[in-house]
């Protein structure tokens, strides 16, 4: 009976750490890229919540980037971490 709970238990632990966070090519988006895309941000007087950056197969999807003066924005970046498009919400 234990053993079966546990295995459940790792098994929905596994389940949620896949899902809950954006993954990169490599498995997981680094910490040098979440600095590169703050850095980034900080030049165009933005900033975000890290949780809110996606990996798309093309780059990278920022969700509600607050900008100077309050604007909030969906930013799309490519991998090279140029800014591809911006719309606001």
């Amino acid at each position: 009976m234990k053993k079966g709970f546990i295995m459940r238990k790792l098994i929905y632990c596994a389940a949620f750490a896949l899902f809950a966070a954006p993954v990169h090519a490599d498995g997981h988006l680094d910490a040098d890229t979440v600095a590169k895309i703050e850095a980034f941000l900080a030049s165009i007087e933005c900033q975000m919540d890290p949780d809110d950056i996606e990996v798309e197969d093309d780059g990278y999807d920022l969700d509600d980037v607050i900008c100077k003066g309050g604007d909030q924005f969906d930013i799309k970046l490519d991998k090279d971490l140029n800014e591809v498009s911006r719309r606001a919400e």
